[in-house]
């Protein structure tokens, strides 16, 4: 256990409040993470049907995602902890590199002439993003105090929300506003998602390029100091246990908050694979992914989403006034539990516009899950290793989601008998378990400023 990195890294100097449109400048890049992120959420598997994959094995092609962030975002969140350049900053340098690569996959994406190819573009765009992503939850522990921490997260999710909602109505834009095909052609993608993944590219870079060049970093408090930890710390040995030996110095509030996330993105992630093919088969009655009334299930499986993603948008700004009036906990408890009986509900629905309710239930959720959690365990991190532990929590939001991939597919196939909306209800299950399982959270911070 590498106790030396852990205790003695020089702080950095006293963080002072910030404004509306500092916050605002420091988030603004989540627009475009969240623009690539929302794309590949709900046309990953649209893509993968139509060059050929099979229902049960989505789960499996799916895998890229989870193990890629479990592999990147504590190495990141290491490496800049331990990064200090006078004019990039901290986190700024890791911003700016994962989206370079995230746009030149966005950009593949789309043009994957066969299976294997967008599966391993899958794997690039998820690391790319992860490298973007990670220092982004650090940025908002480095730069603000505990008061306006919630605030700080809130703003990200508004961002997260806005850029949702526009990537994934992009290939129903395209298509309903512009006559844009909608329809694959020799098996290839649909020039309506292969626009959208364009406009995304380009929308992630400029985003993030817009917080990378309005945002400042303090620098820490004692930089020689700092400069010698470092060279400390990304040295072999150090750095390996400093990566490593992380795992048993977790506070207690942030396995509390494991549990919760485990039950979470075993949810999402059942969300995220297998509403198109449940919408598809439930409302549009075609399990044939060449199918013209296949590819409608997925444009609207888009709007369904851009729908949860607008309200969690809303909801972010009324989300941080509930908890200081009740707390924080009891909050995301709440969110949870609307989520998973709206996810759940899908089941029962065969109209398609009547699919946009629960889609507001989860988008309630959705906020929360991307506020609550990230401000309590912001207050119970030590502020010099707050990029390293915000990458080691992604290890709770990955492991669930890779055995969703081993196993949803399986479950589906098998359990349920090919019936996918059922693998929903599973999801819905397990997020109101999550909601049960946060009012054992400990979130002391929010105490102590109450």
């Amino acid at each position: 256990m590498d106790t030396h990195a852990a205790i003695k890294t020089p702080p950095t100097a006293s963080t002072p409040r910030l404004t509306f449109w500092q916050l605002w400048n420091m988030s603004f890049g989540f627009f475009g993470i969240q623009f690539g992120f929302a794309l590949q959420n709900a046309n990953t598997s649209r893509i993968f049907s139509t060059l050929g994959a099979q229902p049960d094995d989505l789960a499996f092609f799916w895998l890229a995602a989870p193990v890629t962030g479990l592999l990147v975002q504590p190495i990141i969140g290491y490496l800049s902890d331990n990064t200090w350049h006078p004019t990039w900053g901290r986190r700024r340098p890791f911003f700016f590199a994962g989206a370079i690569a995230a746009s030149i996959a966005l950009i593949l994406m789309p043009n994957s002439s066969a299976l294997w190819m967008a599966v391993a573009v899958l794997w690039m765009m998820d690391a790319a993003i992860n490298v973007s992503m990670e220092p982004f939850r650090a940025f908002v522990g480095d730069k603000l105090d505990s008061s306006q921490q919630t605030a700080g997260y809130a703003m990200q999710t508004f961002f997260i929300g806005c850029g949702a909602v526009i990537a994934s109505l992009l290939p129903t834009i395209f298509s309903d506003g512009f006559g844009v095909s909608n329809v694959p052609i020799n098996g290839m993608i649909p020039d309506t998602v292969r626009y959208s993944f364009y406009i995304g590219g380009a929308v992630f870079f400029l985003a993030v390029l817009w917080t990378v060049l309005t945002a400042r970093e303090t620098p820490p408090a004692d930089l020689a100091a700092f400069r010698a930890e470092r060279r400390h710390n990304r040295s072999f040995g150090p750095a390996v246990r400093g990566i490593f030996g992380g795992l048993l110095q977790m506070p207690k509030t942030m396995l509390q908050l494991a549990l919760v996330q485990f039950f979470t993105w075993i949810a999402l992630f059942a969300m995220w694979i297998y509403t198109g093919t449940s919408i598809a088969d439930t409302v549009y009655g075609s399990t044939d992914p060449q199918s013209p009334a296949y590819q409608a299930a997925g444009n609207w499986v888009g709007v369904m989403f851009g729908v949860y993603n607008g309200v969690s948008a809303l909801a972010a700004f009324i989300l941080p006034r509930l908890a200081r009036m009740s707390s924080r906990k009891a909050v995301h408890a709440v969110c949870l539990l609307i989520g998973g009986a709206s996810l759940a509900s899908l089941f029962f629905i065969t109209s398609k516009t009547m699919l946009i309710v629960p889609m507001v239930g989860v988008g309630i959720a959705w906020a929360s899950i991307l506020t609550m959690p990230y401000a309590i365990l912001a207050g119970a991190l030590p502020p010099a290793r707050m990029g390293y532990f915000m990458g080691l929590f992604n290890i709770f939001v990955v492991i669930p989601q890779i055995l969703s991939s081993l196993l949803l597919g399986w479950m589906t196939t098998h359990a349920f008998g090919g019936h996918s909306v059922k693998t929903l209800v599973l999801g819905g299950a397990c997020m109101a378990l999550a909601g049960v399982l946060t009012l054992l959270v400990s979130d002391r911070a929010q105490a102590e400023t109450a």
